[in-house]
């Protein structure tokens, strides 16, 4: 069984059992989160699909770590013009281990 949860403004696969990096959500190392927007849910020959949202279903989620990924360079430059900009950025995000998937 696996669903297609939306959070922080993108979709993710999901299985009971998985690891996954999403956009950072507010809440404490170690505490269990539900996350509501399911899109679908896949159960063997079964499939439930949303419009947009599939009713009643959630999946429960447990909270491993608050990190920032690697960081990303960005470089801008305007040839002859005597124009460079060099910039950097670092993502923060939430690793959450998907519990129960409850449809």
């Amino acid at each position: 069984m696996y669903a297609v949860v939306k959070t922080g403004g993108k979709q993710y696969r999901v299985a009971a059992g998985d690891k996954i990096k999403v956009e950072q959500i507010a809440a404490d190392v170690g505490q269990e989160i539900v996350l509501e927007q399911v899109v679908a849910v896949f159960d063997g020959d079964t499939v439930k699909l949303g419009t947009p949202l599939v009713a009643g279903a959630s999946v429960k989620a447990k909270v491993l770590a608050h990190g920032k990924h690697d960081k990303v360079r960005i470089f801008k430059m305007r040839r002859r013009k005597h124009y460079q900009k060099r910039q950097g950025h670092r993502q923060l995000f939430t690793e959450l281990e998907i519990g129960a998937i409850a449809a």
